[in-house]
């Protein structure tokens, strides 16, 4: 079955100490196992994709501009890719796909579902912070757009410890997802 790695959000703001909407440790804790599964999926020519958070500044119009501080600005240091997945990035550019999206979920206002389909992509692994945000969002998506789902619990995260355990059930009892635990 062909498969794709979703990697969800993984930024600076998101991950780093100093990240505007940052997970902290816990985010910084996954970026070894995020790192090997991108290298892994572009070895095995699967498909890679970024799904990366993108705000404008000062959008008195998006509704997260009324739940979270400002975070991945466009063209800010914040939206930069977070640690060694930058350099990754860097040398496989033209083998991953980087998405812009502006929405919870990977695949609202995007083309995902498109770039799936069109690469007969039954099954997608997703990986990234906020576990209990986007992380989860794209995940449902998924389920209902009929995708088999597979989430890597040792490279998801969230700055919510109690919403990113929830989430984690929430994958496999409610979106029938395989949770890996390594």
């Amino acid at each position: 079955m062909k498969k794709a790695l979703l990697v969800v959000d993984y930024t600076v703001d998101f991950v780093a100490d100093n990240g505007a909407l940052t997970c902290g440790k816990p985010g910084q804790m996954i970026e070894k196992a995020i790192v090997q599964l991108t290298e892994e999926f572009i070895v095995n020519n699967e498909l890679v994709v970024f799904p990366v958070d993108l705000h404008d500044e000062n959008d008195l119009y998006h509704p997260e501009t009324k739940l979270f501080p400002a975070h991945n600005i466009r063209n800010s240091p914040g939206r930069e890719l977070y640690g060694k997945l930058k350099s990754v990035y860097a040398d496989n550019e033209e083998k991953i796909i980087w998405i812009d999206k502006t929405r919870y979920s990977s695949f609202a206002g995007t083309n995902l579902h498109q770039l799936l389909r069109e690469r007969d992509i039954k099954e997608v692994h997703i990986v990234g912070v906020c576990t209990d945000i986007c992380v989860l969002h794209t995940a449902v998506d998924a389920y209902n757009l009929g995708y088999t789902i597979v989430i890597h619990e040792n490279a998801v995260a969230s700055f919510n410890e109690r919403g990113h355990d929830w989430a984690l059930g929430h994958f496999s009892s409610s979106l029938g997802a395989l949770v890996i635990k390594k």
